[in-house]
Order: structure tokens, then C-alpha cells, then sequence
């Protein structure tokens, strides 16, 4: 398979940093679905200054090119949400000159002290534009809790979500769970790269000094897909 050759270079740049970092993994991983994977993606491995520093660059960026600069707020859902909105609107400043707030949720509300409250961060005020940012999303139990706690806490307007990978598995439905929110909620989903532009850049080619995805792999993908795929990523592996 060649090489997506019009893949923005900041998206193969992304897939090299995924697989050196040791967040995406290929073999054999049994998930909380009880699904078993041929790939594996942990965004807890992202831990040194430098890995965060460049994972909130590759969040940024994406989310330039496919909402722009017409938005307020970063908002991360915790937990690991949380360093994904800081680090992502630091990169926005230095990238961009663009100065947005980032807002968290807490999973248990403060009731004490001046920050006390439900969020993280800056308070979300009437007008502002959010952007939500996530790592991966398999299933919409996320957005469920948190569309509803930030749409609770003012008069806002949702831009979209930004995840870092686009696992491409149905949801419910036939759909992705990226579709099914998009539905759902009535806002744009998008994400750094798919599992489909994963595979073909991948597919037999060396990356960290290795290849990671031979045909050994490749069949393994091709055939999880065939079950648990989206009807997008079903049409790449058929």
C-alpha cells in the first residue's frame, strides 16, 4: 500500500511520535470491552517535558486547520483531559499568538477556597466558544457526562472535538463513536490522524527503526476491522 502522499506533514510527523513514544502499540491487547486489539494506544506514556511540549503542538496545530482561531476556551475533560487542554493552549500561544483559556471538570466538586466549584482552570462564562479536547474516544460515555456539565455551567456554544486518534470502531451503530457524538450532540468531531491513515503509512515501513506494522499486523488490523469496524474503516480493509 503507498503512502497517503498528501498527508499534511505534521499528521506523519504525529504517527512517528505515537510509535516512539510508546503510546501506540501493535500485538495482541485484550480492552476494557473485552474487544481483542491488535493495537493499543495509552496517552499515560506521554510523560517527559519535551513529549508533552510536542503532543500539545500536534493538537494545536490540528486544531487550526479544522476549527481555526474562532474559539475562547480549551476544555479537557479529567482526567487526562486536563493536561491535554493546558498544554495544548500553551502551544496556541506560541503557534499562533492566540491567548485561549483552558477549563477541566473535577470529578469531585471543590467546597471550599476561592476556586471552589465543579471546574478547573477558567470559569466558563456567556458567549464563550469551546472546543473540546480529549485523547481517544471508543464510546460517547465521555461526552455524556461532560457535554451536559459544560453546557450547565453557561451559555456556551460547542465548536467541536479534538481527539489525538480516531480508532474508526463502531460505536452503538455502524457508525464511529466520532459519528455517533457528532449526531448526538450536534457538533463537529474530528482528530489528529484515523487508524486508516495509521495503516497506510505504516504498512511496511520502517519507523523507529523498525516496522511496525508487517503483514503479520496488517492482516491482524484488516481482520479486527472486518468485525468491529466502522463502515468508513470497513470500506479500507474489504
Amino acid at each position: 500500500m503507498e503512502v497517503i502522499r498528501d498527508m499534511e506533514a505534521y499528521k506523519q510527523e504525529f504517527i512517528t511520535f505515537m510509535v516512539e513514544s510508546d503510546v501506540l502499540k501493535f500485538g495482541e491487547f485484550t480492552l476494557k470491552s473485552g474487544r481483542k486489539s491488535p493495537f493499543f494506544m495509552n496517552a499515560g506514556a506521554y510523560v517527559t517535558g519535551a513529549q508533552l511540549k510536542r503532543l500539545g503542538e500536534y493538537y494545536a496545530k490540528a486544531i487550526h486547520d479544522t476549527y481555526g482561531d474562532d474559539f475562547d476556551v480549551l476544555f479537557g475533560p479529567a482526567y487526562k483531559g486536563i493536561p491535554l487542554a493546558v498544554v495544548t493552549a500553551i502551544a496556541y500561544s506560541e503557534l499562533y499568538g492566540k491567548e485561549v483559556r483552558y477549563c477541566s471538570d473535577r470529578k469531585e466538586e471543590k467546597d471550599h477556597g476561592a476556586d471552589k466549584g465543579s471546574f478547573l482552570g477558567s470559569a466558563l462564562r456567556d458567549g464563550d466558544r469551546v472546543i473540546m479536547i480529549e485523547d481517544v474516544t471508543t464510546s460517547g460515555k465521555s461526552m455524556e457526562e461532560t457535554v451536559p456539565k459544560v453546557k450547565g455551567a453557561a451559555d456556551v456554544e460547542i465548536k467541536g472535538l479534538m481527539v489525538s486518534l480516531n480508532r474508526m470502531e463502531r460505536g452503538k451503530g455502524s457508525g464511529s463513536a466520532l459519528q455517533e457524538i457528532r449526531e448526538t450532540y450536534g457538533f463537529p468531531t474530528a482528530a489528529i490522524v484515523t487508524m486508516a491513515e495509521v495503516v497506510e503509512y505504516l504498512y511496511n515501513r520502517p519507523c523507529c527503526g523498525r516496522v511496525v506494522i508487517d503483514d503479520t499486523i496488517k492482516g491482524a488490523i484488516d481482520a479486527y476491522y472486518r468485525e468491529y469496524g466502522a463502515a468508513d474503516m470497513q470500506k479500507e480493509v474489504l
